[in-house]
């Protein structure tokens, strides 16, 4: 089995991002399938057995757009 164990995206969080508490906290609390979480210091963090499950709905990237991004690890 491959290392990413069918994992088909990679979430991109720009380090700047963490001066924004609330905005961490809102991409935390809108996202359907929990891929974000607030790590010990209130950063941004991903939440690996997750990214699975991403819809690709862009609430994230919309929220934070530049700041979050979605990279698809497939071709189309």
């Amino acid at each position: 089995m491959s290392e990413n164990n069918g994992v088909f995206i990679r979430v991109d969080i720009e380090e700047s991002l963490n001066e924004d508490t609330e905005l961490c906290k809102l991409l935390v609390e809108s996202c359907p399938v929990d891929i974000f979480a607030l790590g010990d210091a209130d950063e941004l963090t991903t939440v690996a057995e997750n990214l699975d499950e991403c819809t690709l709905c862009d609430i994230c990237t919309d929220a934070a757009p530049g700041q979050v991004q979605i990279v698809k690890l497939y071709r189309e």
